[in-house]
């Protein structure tokens, strides 16, 4: 299949009317156990934001607004739009056993818990405060956001990959191909079999061709 086909197929995705999304991904069986054919859970209303009004993105350094770590700061590591929720690192964290078997009572740890959007805060790079945020756009077209607060445009996060590799940093070595090269269109679609094109670019003259075969 090709992967335009299945990006498609993703894209249609529908999910039923009372369906909850959680921090599992909704193809992995963590969300199917959660959420089993046939049953009726209680419907989370979730406050419409906007996909373009949406202000906080993974890698940036906010800071908690309500609840027990209320003042501290903190680094998201993952956004869920579904259900405005965010992740911190190492804040909001409760505590649980797993693994727990016969008289061994599992292993103590520690896991962050997601928070609602509207319980932390963007930090301003310029002094370190929370501040609002909205979107704007430069003279150049690019859009930025802006703090509300001090007027400065807050830069989007550099986040690193799995691999460690920052995209926004890296450059090309000597065995890497160019975008250029990458670009460029060096194949000509002909309707000649693998065959003639190898005999043509040798100069073999054969006139001599297969019988054409169906298979139907």
């Amino acid at each position: 299949m090709r992967l335009t086909a299945l990006l498609s197929m993703a894209a249609k995705v529908t999910f039923p009317k009372d369906y909850r999304f959680g921090t599992n991904r909704p193809w992995t069986m963590a969300a199917k156990r959660r959420n089993p054919p046939g049953k009726i859970r209680r419907k989370v209303f979730v406050e419409p934001i906007a996909p373009e009004e949406w202000s906080l993105l993974r890698g940036d350094t906010v800071e908690i607004v309500a609840g027990k770590d209320k003042g501290k700061q903190g680094k998201v590591v993952q956004v869920f739009r579904h259900r405005n929720w965010v992740i911190l690192e190492g804040l909001n964290t409760h505590y649980r056993y797993i693994g727990k078997s016969g008289d061994y009572r599992g292993t103590y740890i520690a896991s962050e818990a997601p928070m609602l959007l509207r319980d932390v805060a963007l930090i301003d790079p310029t002094d370190r405060k929370p501040t609002q945020v909205e979107w704007r756009f430069t003279e150049e077209g690019e859009r930025v956001r802006v703090s509300l607060r001090t007027g400065r445009i807050v830069p989007k996060p550099v986040v690193e990959r799995r691999d460690g590799i920052v995209t926004q940093q890296w450059k090309d070595g000597p065995k890497d191909t160019s975008p250029e090269d990458t670009l460029e269109k060096t194949y000509t679609p002909s309707l000649k079999t693998l065959e003639e094109e190898v005999m043509e670019k040798l100069g073999i003259q054969e006139n001599r061709r297969h019988h054409k075969s169906y298979w139907y």
